[in-house]
């Protein structure tokens, strides 16, 4: 396995670029996962501190000790840790170029308060496909799947999403424009004051960045 990308690191955490397709924890169906293999690569164990989603790449924080990992833990709860993403969504959203998406989520059977605020870059037809459109987003909450439901409760699901988006949109995107993985990234991450106000950027995947090339340039 290739070695996950170290962006920074000192002696309470380390930020990691996870590649697309990676799980994040071990389970059913989930071999190699990100916790295992990074504390492979660094000889000792790490902690998870929050979750990217399988498809989703990008920017994630692991800490490396439990002391470690309850401050991070709590620091990524209070919303002070601000979480910025790339999306290319199906459709245009219909209120604007900027707006704010707060509809509940549910979880466990909860329903859940979520915030998630959202840009719009650029748009591009696909003929006989679909319009996509460049999106960028910051999380004001952390809920799982949060931007993947969001945008698809907008009306605008993420390009390549089967679970909460348009599936036959997806397939024809895989036939006629090679789109065959969730269009989705954690691109910036900037820490509060106290942990020394430090904002860590990654580019797109390659998986994006081809289809931002290809349609958007």
């Amino acid at each position: 396995m290739n070695l996950i990308p170290i962006v920074y690191e000192n002696n309470e955490i380390l930020i990691v670029n996870k590649p697309a397709g990676l799980p994040v924890q071990g389970g059913e169906n989930a071999a190699h996962p990100l916790d295992e293999e990074l504390g492979k690569q660094l000889g000792y164990k790490i902690y998870l501190v929050h979750r990217l989603d399988r498809e989703t790449a990008g920017l994630l924080v692991v800490a490396k000790n439990s002391l470690a990992a309850s401050k991070w833990i709590r620091l990524i709860g209070s919303g002070r840790i601000r979480k910025e993403y790339n999306a290319i969504c199906v459709g245009i959203p219909d209120n604007g170029r900027n707006g704010i998406i707060s509809d509940s989520i549910e979880q466990r059977g909860v329903e859940k308060y979520a915030v998630t605020h959202f840009e719009v870059l650029t748009s591009a037809v696909i003929p006989s496909v679909c319009t996509l459109t460049l999106l960028h987003l910051t999380l004001e909450t952390g809920r799982m799947h949060q931007i993947r439901i969001h945008l698809a409760k907008m009306g605008c699901p993420i390009a390549g999403d089967d679970r909460h988006g348009n599936f036959k949109i997806n397939r024809l995107l895989r036939k006629n424009a090679g789109i065959k993985q969730l269009l989705l990234a954690s691109v910036r991450l900037t820490l509060p004051p106290e942990c020394g106000n430090s904002v860590f950027e990654v580019p797109l995947p390659d998986h994006m960045k081809r289809v931002v090339d290809l349609y958007f340039a």
